[in-house]
């Protein structure tokens, strides 16, 4: 008898995206990823785009290079906080042609 499985399935379209762009970019901050991700594929949620990123990170997909803060002019004040990710050790880059054509550009 097979064994069927429940909840969610663990691969994740969006996240192997990220992935691809995240192999192309070297490390890069939450929103840029979601910007790089909408101009290259089919636009999705910023809030979907942190989800894949905080998932990745727990299954070792993505990891967190570090966590700067930068001063800068914001509307809601002078400094930002931003976590810079990049490939994790079992992430499995493809080499999506899509996203080395829009970086190349």
């Amino acid at each position: 008898m097979e064994k069927r499985l429940r909840g969610r399935p663990i691969h994740s379209e969006i996240r192997q995206r990220i992935i691809e762009i995240l192999a192309v970019t070297g490390p890069a901050y939450g929103y840029k990823i979601h910007k790089l991700y909408n101009e290259i594929f089919t636009p999705c949620t910023r809030e979907n785009i942190y989800y894949n990123l905080k998932k990745g990170v727990q299954l070792g997909e993505i990891s967190i290079e570090a966590v700067r803060q930068e001063k800068g002019t914001y509307s809601w004040g002078p400094m930002v906080t931003k976590t810079y990710y990049k490939t994790g050790p079992k992430a499995r880059p493809q080499g999506h042609p899509a996203v080395r054509d829009f970086i190349k550009k």
